[in-house]
């Protein structure tokens, strides 16, 4: 018997996460009392049960037992009852962005603003994130990558990735990303813009892959860049992070950027431990 405990900020994608637990097979239930979890987990692991595995979802706003939820899993542990913790987060613009495009109100908002909600949900939620098992940041998470990952752990059992990092690729005359943690400038790298048999192509393209690698800057950027996010990725996960924007910047982000970030991902993606995911933002402007 697997019991799964889905908690996490609203607008963050819970819901969503249970409709996937139950097309994995588990049997979900949302919204349930704090008070009732035991004897629910209590019924479906009793030898007459036909349940194998169990999502629970546990929202900030169903009563104010809510604040006892650590305790309560603790004694149900205590019990022989075992289960596993996933709390679903997004960074705060992320989430008002999220309930302005839905026109919903945030549930602890009453006649404040959203981000007050949003502010006294972090601090209900507080104990229980430090106790959960695994923290999903989908702040810059596809629906898809969503649902690959909590395969990956509930289906397939395998390692949980604690950090998934982006690799996006920009031009920096339409702006940096406003989400990014890393910012690299390849400017220094000779353009093939200025090249009539290439300004057509992008860094996707083999010609212009070869062209900008050709030049021994460009492999050395690259050796010098993995072995420094090497060494950070680790501290970044003892520091708490979940999410790494990585972006690699061109005057355009069509040649420059786009040829470093693949080169750049096809090398990172060698490393298990982390998730990676690679996003062209401009190639296509």
């Amino acid at each position: 018997m697997r019991i799964v405990i889905v908690t996490g900020m609203s607008g963050a994608g819970k819901s969503t996460t249970l409709k996937m637990l139950e097309d994995f097979g588990y049997y979900c239930v949302d919204n349930l009392p704090v008070p009732l979890i035991p004897m629910f987990a209590e019924l479906i692991t009793a030898p007459s049960s036909e349940i194998e595995k169990a999502a629970i979802g546990v929202d900030a706003r169903t009563t104010s037992a809510f604040s006892d939820l650590v305790n309560v899993l603790k004694r149900m542990k205590e019990t022989g009852i075992d289960y596993d913790v996933i709390f679903l987060e997004a960074n705060d613009d992320i989430l008002i962005k999220r309930y302005k495009e839905t026109r919903r109100v945030h549930p602890l908002a009453g006649a404040d603003r959203v981000d007050a909600g949003i502010a006294r949900e972090r601090k209900k939620l507080s104990a229980i994130k430090k106790s959960a098992h695994f923290i999903i940041d989908t702040s810059s998470l596809l629906t898809r990558e969503l649902r690959q990952e909590l395969e990956r752990i509930f289906v397939n059992n395998e390692n949980y990735k604690s950090l998934f990092v982006t690799v996006v690729s920009f031009g920096f005359k339409y702006g940096i990303p406003q989400d990014a943690d890393l910012v690299f400038d390849v400017r220094f790298l000779p353009n093939p813009y200025y090249l009539d048999e290439l300004r057509s192509l992008t860094g996707n393209d083999d010609p212009v892959r070869d062209y900008v690698m050709s030049f021994q800057e460009a492999p050395v950027f690259l050796e010098k860049l993995s072995d420094m996010i090497d060494f950070l990725l680790p501290r970044y996960i003892i520091e708490g992070k979940s999410q790494l924007v990585i972006a690699i910047g061109c005057t355009g982000g069509k040649h420059r950027s786009v040829t470093l970030a693949n080169a750049f991902y096809e090398k990172m993606a060698e490393n298990t431990d982390y998730g990676f995911r690679i996003e062209h933002r401009d190639v296509n402007r």
